[in-house]
């Protein structure tokens, strides 16, 4: 019945004003916008941002199936190869629709993809297990050594794989062990928490660690902004360790363990080597190591991505059933924050709203401040990936505004790191949400185990999510801005 009167209120009640909207906002005449030279393009694009905005806040459809959408109807309706009475030159400037379906195929889209290879790739060969159960077993039987231990493994996997897939693994470690504890084990709670806070964090760490990430990355570069792996590296993961730490020390003063020891049972699946083993594990590594050594080997961290893929296809490590796992519904998402990114663009728009609002004259601290919390508070309700792809397009526009040499407030962006701090402030912030079990995929695992209460899980987002905003926003600003090219 829940699940009915959900569907009914997505469909009876949010379609209509999405829809009606939508339209709206496409029929008016383009002088009631307020935007001087405002063409019917430009205009189509603005319907089309807040048609996938809307979509994306309501999730009536997958968030992916929103992504698709949103592409189609561009190519429809603002490209060059459109239909015919829509796409007329006298309507304003047309992209051309190359650009649009190339947003399937960015750079930032294989980067991930690589990723998801790896991950899967881990799985299959049993390394995720070998490695857990190496590394777990550093940090002995005490309890509060052992709640450091899943703290770490999950975030250090959540760099490297999806954090949804590392939680649900961890879980399963974790399982036998919250079944062989007391009843009256508060401890329990703070290991089953450890689980969403630390794969939300650790995906933080790098740039295939999470889609906002990624989402970020690919703007910066389209706007011709570069931040190598290993660079982004080096200022996310001592974060990281910082966030980690303090989770740690809050997960055991707000449910301290009665228990002097915890039995780690992991079962690593033993197995005869051959050689697809062997292949699996130095390819593993290998592209780990390009990734952070790209400033020394120069070979971009987007090509590297495709070495793995091509290496474990060559060798059948990876099959055409493999394949199927990769998670491509996030891989189109990401490809509709490209598309919406592009049309803003190409159509013109965006120079348009930079000449329309006054971004240049605007306090930038106040800007970002504005833009973490619009952030940080979309991410708690809807996809952090969804919420990235719909804020990243326009910041960079405001961003573009600021960088601007004649702007009143160019001197304050850039010592404040200009582009570099805005849009990675912006993807942290996004990770940083998880007030709630629907806020992102690890916290419903986390919320599965019937052993957290929605209270107990915001008590603990909420000091994470504020602390981690404010060090976030002093990190990349005064610490350690990315460094200006």
């Amino acid at each position: 019945m829940m699940a009915n009167s959900k569907l009914n209120l997505k469909y009876c009640v949010f379609l209509p004003i999405v829809l009606i909207v939508t339209v709206l906002l496409w029929a008016l005449p383009t002088t009631a916008f307020g935007i001087d030279g405002l063409t019917v393009v430009q205009q189509r694009m603005i319907a089309i941002f807040v048609f996938a905005a809307l979509m994306w806040m309501f999730e009536i459809i997958p968030n992916w199936t929103t992504s698709l959408i949103v592409i189609v109807v561009m190519l429809l309706t603002v490209s060059n190869k459109g239909l015919g009475f829509l796409c007329k030159p006298e309507f304003g400037t047309l992209v051309d629709y190359k650009s649009i379906m190339a947003s399937f195929a960015d750079p930032v889209v294989m980067l991930f993809m690589g990723g998801f290879v790896l991950a899967i790739v881990a799985s299959k060969y049993g390394m995720d297990a070998v490695i857990a159960k190496g590394l777990l077993g550093l940090f002995g039987k005490k309890p509060k050594m052992v709640l450091l231990g899943f703290l770490i493994i999950i975030s250090i996997f959540s760099m490297f794989m999806s954090n949804t897939a590392t939680a649900a693994m961890m879980l399963a470690f974790l399982a036998p062990v919250l079944k062989a504890l007391p009843d009256d084990e508060t401890g329990k709670v703070g290991l089953a928490l450890s689980i969403p806070v630390a794969a939300n964090l650790g995906g933080i760490g790098t740039p295939i660690g999470t889609p906002p990430n990624a989402i970020a990355i690919g703007a910066l570069e389209n706007a011709g902004y570069q931040i190598s792996f290993a660079t982004w590296m080096s200022r996310m993961v001592p974060f990281v360790i910082i966030m980690i730490l303090l989770a740690w020390i809050l997960l055991q003063v707000f449910f301290p363990f009665k228990s002097e020891s915890i039995e780690l049972k992991i079962d690593a699946k033993k197995h005869k080597w051959i050689w697809k083993d062997y292949v699996a594990w130095i390819t593993f590594f290998l592209t780990i190591l390009l990734w952070v050594t790209e400033s020394i080997t120069k070979i971009n961290s987007n090509v590297v991505a495709l070495i793995p893929l091509a290496v474990y296809t060559c060798c059948g490590v990876f099959t055409k059933e493999d394949i199927k796992e990769i998670n491509w519904s996030v891989l189109w998402l990401v490809a509709g924050g490209f598309a919406l990114g592009t049309g803003l663009n190409k159509t013109g728009l965006a120079a348009a709203l930079i000449n329309a609002i006054p971004f240049s004259t605007m306090n930038v601290v106040l800007v970002l401040i504005i833009a973490g919390l619009v952030c940080y508070f979309l991410s708690n309700f809807i996809s952090n990936s969804a919420t990235a792809a719909l804020l990243v397009p326009i910041l960079v526009v405001v961003g573009t505004a600021m960088a601007d040499p004649s702007a009143a407030n160019n001197e304050q962006f850039m010592n404040l790191g200009g582009m570099y701090s805005m849009i990675p402030f912006i993807a942290m912030c996004a990770s940083l949400a998880m007030l709630f079990p629907i806020s992102t995929p690890p916290n419903a695992i986390a919320s599965s185990t019937g052993l957290v209460e929605t209270s107990q899980m915001a008590k603990i987002g909420l000091i994470v999510g504020v602390v981690g905003f404010i060090l976030a926003y002093f990190l990349l600003t005064v610490i350690a801005p990315f460094p200006v090219a």
